[in-house]
């Protein structure tokens, strides 16, 4: 209009066109970068989660610990020793007593961090118990041979969690045994069924042998890729819009330990949901009120209500509410159905070669491989997780590579000691750290010296393995939704209005869940996996990669993330954000660096 009159033309900053101009005329006008003004602001991206009560690196201090050994701890321990003088459902009752005067003494005279160590022991348990209940049947073991099992998979996750947590990642992650090892596990099962023996003990001593020489063969694998720097290389090609899907999956693949596991016994299970649902809620209400009773449902809301529903399902037990009712539904909800407590030894320290010398495969130990590789890109996604719900920095490639190193050396351990399967972060754990917001990392490390500890005490270990399998599933479906939603969380780092970005997280996601469920389902009909050729290692090495959401993520993923076009959308892919924790960011050295100036006497290239 201006043109038209003559008038001059008015001065000011030149507007830069935002969107076409034919898409301008019809846009409200709208304020700028600041959001819908102040009525809707925006919230910028954070780098590290707000509101943590203790982060990585800030532990209490070890002089605050005043652990009391006066009447409820006695208590206690009169509970765990009247055990074995009884059966496992008048010890379950007895130690109700014992426990709820000790929770007072825990909270009131005892440092929190016990009890939050405590807890993580109790979350991680139950994926331990799951994976022999399951895998030791199968493999012709008794109730000894079982509580023998767990007794070996506690003892090696609690070294392989004090190895991570000292010079691995050095995050607050727990590892624990992972079930990416049931399918290469199972065909040395199968292998061995078509043989003769003269009591299924024996079969079992020759499978778990056979387990033990794979595992000592296949731990090489990540340990190559580990300290080559191989892993490190691999994962500077993972940009956020790779690790979104990745993290997600990692919780939701699990969905199977959840609410599935639960519905087996819903009067037991249930509950639990409810009621650390209920407890959440409570908080908010509870916080100006009564700060005994906030910090109570803040911190230990999950020993809460497993010791409640424990005692409620004691009394059904009692009650012969299960007497007349199917052996899967006596398996999965009486509080006496496990028989760990009569058949664990009141002393066993899991030794080197305890069941034999290992069997060695050929066909077996490449089966393996796949599952070595799955489980060191599933802790690798629960490791993204941790760091961030810990208050920390993303995990530079240099610190993923070396915890996969060290993760191989853990395997090698396991197979020495003669574990049935191998190990991974756990993601229950990784969630339980949001659930409280507390990543400390020596809370995790007491924690592994509970797992340690109620390894060689095979009694105390067993009453607490003897939980019914679904407590432990309603508070899976708390943590692995937890950390799942940490996984979204990373798209902020990236363009999330890029339709590429979320063309590629879509898919990734999808797929991630859609073609395991797919692999499971088939090896749930057949009897086999998908893939079925002549070559069985071969077999085991795809079902193994096909069936882990987290594996398959990443592979749909990063060939998506580094082809379409990946060279004119660096920027929006969030490499500006990631890239400069690669590269020796100043808090690096603050949340990974080694204690006790390690690299004085570890070579360079197994630091960096």
């Amino acid at each position: 209009m201006g043109g038209e009159t003559g008038a001059p033309t008015p001065q000011g900053p030149p507007v830069v066109p935002t969107a076409p101009p034919s898409v301008q005329m019809q846009m409200p006008s709208m304020p700028t970068a600041a959001g819908f003004g102040d009525v809707h602001p925006t919230h910028p991206p954070l780098e590290q989660l707000p509101n943590l009560q203790f982060c990585l690196h800030s532990n209490p201090s070890w002089r605050e610990l005043r652990v009391s050994f006066s009447s409820p701890l006695f208590l206690f321990f009169f509970g765990l020793c009247s055990v074995v003088l009884s059966d496992e459902f008048h010890a379950s009752l007895v130690l109700d007593l014992s426990v709820c005067v000790l929770c007072r003494g825990i909270f009131i005279k005892t440092s929190e961090m016990f009890a939050l160590a405590f807890q993580h022991y109790i979350v991680m348990l139950g994926s331990i118990v799951m994976l022999a209940s399951f895998l030791v049947p199968l493999m012709g073991g008794n109730h000894g041979d079982k509580a023998r099992t767990i007794q070996t998979l506690l003892f090696m996750s609690g070294i392989n969690t004090l190895l991570q947590t000292l010079i691995g990642t050095r995050l607050p992650t727990v590892m624990n045994s992972s079930f990416a090892f049931i399918i290469p596990v199972m065909s040395i099962i199968r292998d061995f069924n078509s043989r003769a023996y003269n009591d299924e003990h024996q079969r079992f001593v020759h499978i778990t042998r056979t387990i033990q020489g794979a595992l000592i063969i296949s731990s090489f694998v990540n340990i190559f890729i580990g300290y080559t720097r191989a892993w490190e290389k691999l994962f500077r090609f993972c940009s956020p819009v790779t690790i979104v899907p990745v993290v997600c999956v990692v919780g939701l693949g699990l969905f199977e330990r959840g609410f599935p596991q639960l519905g087996k016994c819903v009067e037991v299970g249930l509950p639990v949901l409810i009621l650390l649902v209920l407890l959440v809620i409570a908080q908010q209400h509870t916080k100006h009120v009564n700060e005994r009773a906030y910090f109570v449902l803040e911190r230990f809301s999950i020993i809460f209500c497993v010791k409640i529903v424990w005692a409620f399902a004691a009394i059904l037990t009692a009650a012969g509410a299960y007497n007349n009712v199917p052996e899967k539904t006596k398996l999965h909800c009486r509080t006496d159905r496990s028989y760990l407590i009569s058949s664990a030894p009141w002393i066993k320290i899991p030794y080197p070669f305890q069941w034999g010398a290992p069997i060695f495969a050929a066909s077996h130990v490449f089966g393996m491989m796949g599952a070595v590789l799955v489980s060191g890109l599933e802790s690798t996604g629960a490791h993204y997780a941790a760091a961030r719900l810990a208050g920390a920095t993303p995990p530079p490639a240099y610190v993923l590579g070396r915890s996969i190193g060290l993760q191989g050396v853990g395997m090698l351990l396991e197979g020495i000691f003669g574990a049935a399967a191998g190990s991974t972060a756990s993601v229950e754990n990784v969630g339980l750290l949001g659930l409280t917001r507390v990543g400390s990392r020596r809370i995790v490390q007491i924690s592994a010296g509970f797992m340690i500890f109620f390894s060689i005490f095979g009694k105390f270990g067993a009453l607490f393995a003897s939980i019914p399998l679904p407590i432990f599933a309603a508070v899976y479906c708390i943590l692995f939704g937890l950390v799942a939603a940490v996984g979204v969380s990373f798209i902020q780092f990236a363009n999330n209005n890029s339709m590429r970005n979320l063309y590629i997280v879509g898919l990734s996601l999808f797929l991630g869940i859609s073609v395991p469920q797919y692999f499971n389902e088939f090896t749930a009909s057949a009897g086999h996996g998908p893939a079925k050729t002549n070559a069985g290692w071969f077999n085991d090495i795809l079902n193994s990669i096909f069936s882990s959401a987290p594996t398959v993520a990443f592979i749909v993923g990063i060939v998506l993330d580094n082809t379409l076009e990946a060279r004119t959308s660096f920027s929006d892919r969030g490499f500006l954000w990631l890239n400069h924790f690669n590269k020796n960011d100043a808090r690096n050295e603050e949340f990974y660096s080694f204690p006790i100036r390690v690299h004085e006497w570890m070579p360079t290239r197994f630091l960096r």
